[in-house]
C-alpha cells in the first residue's frame, strides 16, 4: 500500500467521524441526523470501492474500540451492537458499492447519484434489518422511524456528494 493511499483512508475515517459527531437528536428514533452518510459518499467516490471500504472500516474498528467518534462522542461495542450498529456497519457497504458503481459506470454527476443513491439503499438496508432483529419491530414501522424521515436529508447529501465528487477527484 502506498503511503498517499494510507493518508487517505485515514482522512476519510476521521472525516465520517468528525461527520458523525455533528449531529441532531430525534425525539422518535434512535438514529440521528448527521453527516456521515455524506462522508461515506465522498469515500467511495474519491477513494473507489477497496478504497472506500477501507476507510469506513477503520472508522467503525475505531470506534469499536472505544473511541468516541460515533454520534454524540460515543464508542464502544455497545454502539456497534446496538440499535443503529447496522446502519454504522452499513457506512462500509455503502462506501465499497458506491466506489463500485462509479467504476463501472463512470464518474459523471448523474452516475454518481445513482451510485451514492444504491449505496445509501444498502446502508439503510443493513441498518433497518439490524434495527428490526434488535427490537422486534415490523418492517413498515421500523421504516418510519429510521428511514423516512431522513430521506430528503440524505437526498441533498447526494446530491452535494456528486457535485465535491467531481471537483475533488482530480486532487486525490
Amino acid at each position: 500500500m502506498k503511503t498517499k493511499q494510507i493518508i487517505l483512508y485515514g482522512l476519510f475515517a476521521a472525516l465520517t467521524a468528525v461527520c458523525s459527531m455533528i449531529s441532531i437528536p430525534l425525539p422518535f428514533t434512535p438514529v440521528p441526523i448527521n453527516l456521515a452518510t455524506l462522508s461515506v459518499f465522498l469515500a467511495g467516490g474519491l477513494l473507489g470501492s477497496k478504497g472506500g471500504a477501507i476507510s469506513q472500516i477503520v472508522y467503525v474498528f475505531v470506534g469499536a474500540v472505544g473511541l468516541p467518534v460515533f454520534s454524540n462522542f460515543t464508542g464502544g461495542m455497545g454502539i456497534v451492537t446496538g440499535p443503529t450498529g447496522g446502519y454504522i456497519i452499513g457506512y462500509i457497504a455503502a462506501a465499497w458499492l458506491t466506489g463500485f458503481l462509479i467504476e463501472k459506470m463512470g464518474r459523471n454527476y448523474y452516475k454518481s447519484i445513482i451510485a451514492m443513491a444504491a449505496g445509501l439503499a444498502a446502508c439503510y438496508l443493513l441498518g433497518t434489518l439490524w434495527f428490526m432483529y434488535l427490537t422486534g419491530m415490523a418492517v413498515v414501522e421500523a421504516l418510519f422511524l429510521c428511514v423516512i424521515p431522513f430521506l430528503i436529508g440524505d437526498a441533498l447529501k447526494i446530491i452535494a456528494g456528486s457535485i465535491l465528487v467531481q471537483k475533488l477527484y482530480k486532487f486525490v
